[in-house]
C-alpha cells in the first residue's frame, strides 16, 4: 500500500487551488475551514513533486472526485 500525505485546499472559483500543510495555517490566511478540501497525494509526489505537479493534481483529483455545488 503506498504512503501518502495529505494537503488542505482551497479551489478559487476560477478553478485555481491554493495549498495548505494545515487547516491553521489556511485559517490564519483568511480561508474559511468549511471551503477546504483533504487531499491525500502520493508521497512519492509529496516529496519530490514541483508545486505546479502538486497544484494539477490536487485540480484532477476535485475534479474527479468532488460533486458538484
Amino acid at each position: 500500500m503506498e504512503e501518502k500525505d495529505i494537503l488542505y485546499v482551497f479551489r478559487h472559483k476560477d478553478g485555481a487551488v491554493s495549498l495548505y500543510i494545515d487547516e491553521d495555517w489556511a485559517i490564519e490566511r483568511g480561508v474559511d475551514p468549511a471551503q477546504l478540501h483533504v487531499v491525500e497525494i502520493p508521497r512519492d509526489l509529496y516529496t519530490k513533486g514541483t508545486v505546479q505537479e502538486l497544484r494539477e493534481y490536487v485540480a484532477s483529483y476535485l475534479d474527479t472526485n468532488e460533486s458538484p455545488e
